[in-house]
C-alpha cells in the first residue's frame, strides 16, 4: 500500500526576536584573558547557560570584531601585556562600537592611575577577580539582554 500526497509549500522561517533579556536564550560570550587558566575558569562558570569562547590575544579579538564578528558579551581582562583592555576598548569603539558597549572588564585590583580613571567612566562595567559566580552570571545576563548591533 502506498499513499501519494500533494507537494506542499513550506512556510518561510521567520527570523524571530533578537534574544530579549528575559527569554533565557543562550548568549554568545567571549572571555578574553592573557592567562589561559583564568579564561577556562570563567568559561566553566558560564558554559552551562551560554556559548562561551576563550581567547588570550586582544589583537585577535580586535581583528575578528573589525571583520564583523559579534558577541553578546565580552569579558575582558583589564591589564594584559600585548594590549590592555583599555586599548582594545578604544580600538573597538571606532571599529565595532556595539562590541565595545558590551565589554565587561575583569581586574585583579592592580590599578594604574589610567586604569582607575578608565573604570570610573559612567557606563563602564567591571568585576573583580577572582570573580564571584553569581555576580558574573548576573552581569552577563544584564549586558547580554539588549539586542546586538
Amino acid at each position: 500500500m502506498s499513499v501519494d500526497l500533494p507537494a506542499g509549500e513550506r512556510p518561510a522561517a521567520s527570523p524571530g526576536p533578537e534574544r530579549p533579556a528575559d527569554s533565557g536564550s543562550r548568549l554568545r560570550v567571549l572571555v578574553l584573558d592573557d592567562e589561559p587558566l583564568v579564561g577556562r575558569a570563567v568559561s566553566r562558570l558560564l558554559q552551562a547557560e551560554h556559548d562561551v569562547e576563550v581567547l588570550t590575544s586582544p589583537p585577535e579579538c580586535a581583528r575578528r570584531a573589525e571583520a564583523g564578528e559579534r558577541w553578546d558579551v565580552v569579558l575582558c581582562d583589564l591589564i594584559m601585556p600585548e594590549m590592555t583592555g583599555m586599548e582594545l576598548h578604544a580600538r573597538l569603539r571606532e571599529a565595532a562600537p556595539g562590541v565595545a558597549e558590551r565589554m565587561v572588564f575583569m581586574t585583579g585590583g592592580a590599578f594604574t592611575a589610567a586604569a582607575s580613571t578608565f573604570l570610573e567612566e559612567p557606563d563602564r562595567r567591571w568585576i573583580e577577580k577572582p570573580v564571584d559566580a553569581a555576580e558574573l552570571r548576573r552581569v552577563v545576563r544584564e549586558v547580554g539582554g539588549a539586542p546586538r548591533e
